[in-house]
């Protein structure tokens, strides 16, 4: 098979053989396929997509690209989360211990961030000791024992789709449905799930811009995990506006402590109650949704939940008092006010500018190398939909950095503002199974 063949039969929009699929993954792999030629196989992609066949063969290669992780140990059915990425998603930290606190084996693999924020992993870094790396046989003690565990990803999983998603984001292939559908579900499926549930973005924060885009994304993973024979349920969910009203790492550390309290912002508990409610559902714990989403709420309202939070912090070395001391995360030095310099309502506020202020604070990392300061980030005091006048306070800024010209700038472009109260997003857009 010559690399230019099967460029040439996608280009012409022509379905790839499973073989043909399998040698140009491990081709690009084992570096006998070069750069060039597999950016021009990305970019024929990115013009003539692929069928449901194809892309259920590029994530089971990338999938036996790498190493799997045997959860056959674990007891019950394992249930995993994915969500797409959006700025202040804090929803595993609350989704993790909610979702355990019914008995439903949650063996959680997350990756570290790159851009705005940190991911999973930074945030629970930000408590003191509170490990991310555990040997085997604690892992799945731990999720024998208290149904819940979370560690960092291996470093041999999907090793394909790494080394293709580097050249992807620099060859402007990243926003290709087919492409990042594969991406997402072979972490998923290499990481050893029986069921899986997707959060799938949508808005200025979020890869999809638009509903009709998430959909067709979550439509796409959910045949996939299907193929594979993964139970597998999507939730598109809004993030035209970053998610609560904090966006970092220490700081969404505390507001996620404060939605398990039953303090949390309408928009992240309606969330990540419907999305720990179809993880309990599917895992066996209750029958249908609206009982499930019942109980849950129950369960957040009576303590357990934060509870169960401190329990997890606890079995991976953290500090739990942290928890009801949640000042004791990291604080940073400088609190910048952004000001309103007209009034009216608040029309839309650009998450990805917000996420950009939060790297620029140091929140985030521009390069994988990079350092993370667990204590910067934003505060969103006014959302969409709030009345503002002139030097109201709309967000705060964290930061150790003194000169900060730029991420004052940004946060006050992220800004928008009408005479008319807008109409407010719905948090939940569709749900695919």
């Amino acid at each position: 098979m010559r690399m230019v063949d099967v460029i040439q039969k996608k280009k012409r929009g022509e379905p790839l053989s499973e073989n043909e699929i399998n040698s140009i993954v491990q081709g690009y792999v084992n570096e006998e396929i070069p750069d060039y030629q597999m950016s021009a196989f990305l970019m024929a992609v990115y013009f003539k997509g692929m069928n449901k066949k194809e892309i259920a063969d590029l994530t089971l290669a990338f999938v036996n690209s790498g190493d799997r992780n045997d959860l056959s140990a674990i007891e019950g059915i394992k249930v995993d989360k994915h969500s797409s990425g959006g700025v202040g998603d804090k929803l595993s930290l609350v989704i993790i211990p909610l979702v355990a606190s019914v008995g439903i084996p949650v063996a959680k693999m997350s990756g570290r961030g790159l851009g705005h924020t940190g991911g999973t992993i930074d945030k629970l870094e930000s408590i003191e000791g509170f490990k991310t790396v555990l040997d085997r046989e604690t892992f799945i003690n731990n999720v024998n024992t208290y149904k819940m565990a979370i560690v960092g990803q291996s470093a041999n999983l999907t090793p394909a789709d790494k080394k293709i998603y580097a050249l992807r984001d620099v060859t402007a292939t990243v926003d290709s449905i087919p492409l990042i559908a594969s991406s997402i579900m072979s972490k998923k499926i290499a990481s050893g799930a029986d069921c899986i549930v997707l959060d799938v973005k949508v808005g200025s924060g979020a890869f999809m811009k638009t509903v009709d885009e998430a959909i067709e994304l979550a439509k796409t993973m959910v045949e996939i995990g299907k193929s594979l024979n993964r139970k597998t349920i999507a939730v598109v969910t809004d993030m035209s506006q970053p998610l609560g009203h904090e966006v970092g790492n220490a700081n969404e550390v505390m507001e996620a402590i404060e939605i398990l309290k039953g303090n949390g912002a309408e928009d992240e508990t309606t969330i990540a109650l419907t999305l720990a409610s179809y993880m309990t559902v599917i895992g066996g714990a209750f029958a249908d949704f609206d009982t499930a989403y019942r109980e849950l709420d129950q369960i957040i309202k009576s303590g357990k939940a934060v509870e169960k939070f401190k329990e997890l912090v606890q079995i991976q070395g953290g500090n739990p008092e942290v928890v009801d001391n949640p000042n004791m995360l990291p604080h940073s030095k400088y609190h910048i006010e952004i000001t309103a310099s007209e009034s009216g309502y608040v029309s839309a506020i650009n998450a990805e500018k917000i996420g950009i202020t939060a790297m620029l604070l140091g929140a985030g990392r521009k390069k994988k190398e990079d350092t993370i300061d667990f204590s910067a980030g934003v505060t969103m005091v006014k959302k969409v939909g709030d009345i503002v006048k002139v030097g109201d306070v709309l967000c705060i800024l964290h930061t150790n950095i003194e000169d900060q010209q730029e991420a004052n700038k940004i946060s006050k472009e992220a800004y928008s503002f009408s005479n008319t109260k807008p109409k407010l997003s719905e948090y939940i857009y569709e749900i695919i199974q």
